[in-house]
Parts: C-alpha cells; sequence; structure tokens
C-alpha cells in the first residue's frame, strides 16, 4: 500500500446538524485522513451547499450514487463517516459495505434489532472495518478504568451506577423547530426511544466496556414528561448483571440545569473507581482504609494503552474531540492494515457492541411498556 493520508467520505452532517462536524474535525485530527467526498444532505442544494462550506472535491445528491462512484474513482474514498438520523444508518451502511468500503458509524447503530443484525452479516461477509462512535470509550482514563477493573485491581464487581443527564429537552422545543430535537422525538426517524436510545446506550457501553460484564436483564421504568411527546425523556433501569452483580442506569434529557453529565461508579471487593464525563481527566479511586485517590490523565498511570490515547503534556485538558479522534485513530489504524494484509487490533467499539446497544434499548423499551417487569437481554 502506498504511503498516504486516507480519503474519507461523509453522508448526512450538513448545515445545522451537529454531529457531522464533530466526525470530520475527529476524522482528520491526527492528519491520518482527508475528507474528499460527500452526501451531506437528503436535499440537493443544502448537500451542494454543505460541501462549498467544507471545500470537498466530490459532492453527491444522492448516498446510493456516492457508494457506486466512489468505489469506481482511483482516487475513490477509504472510509465513509455516516452522520445521518437513525432511520437511514441500515440503508447507508449497506450502500457502502456492499461497495466493500469501511464504515465508521454514529451511534446507534440502526432503527431496529433486525437491521442491527442483518448490518453484523454485511460486516462479516465483506470483511470490512466497522466502528460505532461510542466515543466515550476514546478517553485515556476510561481505558485507565478498563484496565483496572479487568485486571482484578477493584477485585470482585459488585456493583454498577451510571448516570446521563440533560436538559436540552426539558421542554417541547422540537415543535419550535429545533433540528436535533425534531428527529430524536420522532418514532419515525429516532424508533422506539429517544432518552434511552440516544444516551442510555452509552451508559450501557460504558458499563460493558470498562468491566467487561455483560448486563443479563433490566427492569426499566420509561417516562414521557414533555406532553405531547411521542416518546420517552427519561429512564430509570434496574440491572442485574451475569457474574451476579447489579447496578443502576439512570439517563434523563428532563433533568434540569444539567449538561452533559455522564458519570459511572464501579464498586469492587477491594476498591471502588468513579470517573465524569464533564472531569473526563480525573479518575476517582477509594479503598476501604485509605486515603481516597485522584489519577490524572498522562500523569501516573498504570496502563500503556491508556497513555498511548493522550496527546498533550499533563495539565492541558483533554476532552471530548480527541476522545472521539481516538476512535478514528485506532479505526484508520485497522484500515490501513487490512490493505497491508498485517493483523487487526479492533480497539474501538465495534457492529457487535452495537447490536448489544440495540437490544438494550429494545428489551428496556419492553420491560417498561409490561409494567416495569425483569427482561432478559
Amino acid at each position: 500500500m502506498e504511503h498516504r493520508k486516507l480519503r474519507a467520505g461523509i453522508v448526512g452532517g450538513g448545515r445545522g446538524a451537529f454531529i457531522g462536524t464533530v466526525h470530520r474535525i475527529a476524522a482528520t485530527l491526527d492528519n491520518e485522513a482527508e475528507l474528499v467526498a460527500g452526501a451531506l444532505s437528503s436535499d440537493p442544494e443544502k448537500a451542494e451547499v454543505s460541501a462549498k462550506d467544507w471545500y470537498l472535491k466530490r459532492s453527491y445528491a444522492s448516498f446510493e450514487d456516492m457508494a457506486k462512484k466512489e468505489k469506481m474513482l482511483p482516487d475513490g474514498i477509504d472510509f465513509v463517516m455516516i452522520a445521518t438520523p437513525n432511520h437511514m444508518h441500515y440503508p447507508v451502511i449497506r450502500a457502502f459495505a456492499e461497495q466493500g468500503i469501511h464504515v465508521v458509524c454514529d451511534k446507534p447503530l440502526a432503527f431496529t434489532v433486525e437491521e442491527a443484525e442483518e448490518i453484523g452479516k454485511l460486516v462479516e461477509k465483506k470483511k470490512i472495518v466497522f466502528a460505532l462512535t461510542h466515543n466515550y470509550t476514546g478517553y485515556p482514563l476510561v481505558r485507565e478504568a478498563r484496565d483496572m477493573a479487568r485486571s482484578g485491581k477493584l477485585g470482585g464487581i459488585r456493583k454498577v451506577i451510571v448516570e446521563y443527564l440533560q436538559d436540552w429537552l426539558s421542554s417541547p422545543i422540537e415543535k419550535e423547530g429545533q433540528k436535533q430535537a425534531s428527529w430524536r422525538t420522532d418514532p419515525a426517524k429516532a424508533g422506539i426511544s429517544c432518552c434511552v436510545g440516544d444516551i442510555g446506550t452509552h451508559g450501557e457501553n460504558l458499563l460493558e466496556y470498562i468491566t467487561g460484564i455483560k448486563i443479563k436483564s433490566v427492569c426499566a421504568d420509561l417516562t414521557t414528561f414533555v406532553l405531547g411527546r411521542p416518546l420517552e425523556d427519561d429512564a430509570n433501569i434496574l440491572l442485574r448483571l451475569e457474574n451476579g452483580g447489579k447496578g443502576f442506569l439512570t439517563c434523563s434529557q428532563i433533568a434540569t440545569g444539567e449538561e452533559n453529565n455522564l458519570c459511572i461508579r464501579i464498586y469492587g471487593t477491594k476498591a471502588s473507581i468513579e470517573w465524569h464525563q464533564q472531569e473526563p481527566n480525573n479518575l476517582i479511586i477509594k479503598y476501604p482504609s485509605a486515603p481516597m485517590q485522584v489519577m490524572r490523565t498522562n500523569r501516573s498511570q498504570a496502563c500503556k494503552e491508556a497513555l498511548t490515547l493522550c496527546r498533550i503534556p499533563a495539565g492541558h485538558p483533554e476532552g471530548y474531540l480527541e476522545a472521539f479522534c481516538n476512535i478514528y485513530r485506532n479505526a484508520i489504524a485497522d484500515i490501513k492494515a487490512l490493505k497491508a494484509n498485517k493483523p487487526l487490533a479492533r480497539d474501538y467499539p465495534s457492529v457487535h457492541d452495537g447490536i448489544r446497544g440495540m437490544k438494550f434499548v429494545a428489551k428496556c423499551v419492553e420491560s417498561s411498556t409490561k409494567g416495569a417487569i425483569w427482561t432478559d437481554l
């Protein structure tokens, strides 16, 4: 393989979108890829204007056209970034995967569990690199927490508490034309869930990623507080873990005064750890009879893998964009490895994590609909 940056394309993420810009920055931050093509909107005029905003070499009116033409070009894209609403993930992934083009997709993986499982089969069949942007796994201290939990430093895991609290849907802003709220609260575009599908899956993914323990069953109470909203904006979920441990996951988009308050606490028989996304450079470590410790990013870390995710000296904040970029860094490394017939590291959320997340959403909805009964995953 020639030595060059990978060429990236993007579907969705045009003017008015938030996550498309995040994907663009994250994919190019390490200078390992460049964005050259896109189908940035289902509105051809908006797609063209958005492509000019980003100085793209090639703009397409449809993702189907983009997938077919990019495959045939000598300088066609190596991978595509998908930043569309949930209902479009499956057809876009399918269009590019069928052409053998690698995929980095925003979460959740698909619109339904059935679509997610079909995507899993297609990814395996085509042998492409597929990364799902559960970006919180890209923080260095989340990797450190994973090392501590899985190496036995915490002892046996007994209890896990995960919170993801926001307030941005406290009022019916979807009725005022707010784009992000409009599709997330619309069952035709978001699917069967708003709050759990949007942010609850981050909590589920973070719990299983750090501990290595699967959620066995859920008892979920989903609530819609804003009148007239067809999907839930708050959820409280009891968890039973496969190792016999217990957990609690709460996510809310009507928690007044909260911004993006994601927090996880893991309690083992030897020690506990606590991490807050709003203070991502601190990992709190507690012992039964010793002073509390605070580990800092790029300082006194024991996990070499976590250190490789740090870009700047200790004391300089590294945050959301850098964590997002770490997903891209590892996926791009695997795309290059695959082209060179080398082993893949697969150190990023995968299509299987995406399937897991979709099943979690479905079972939470099922549990709540049946009166908050225990439901197995």
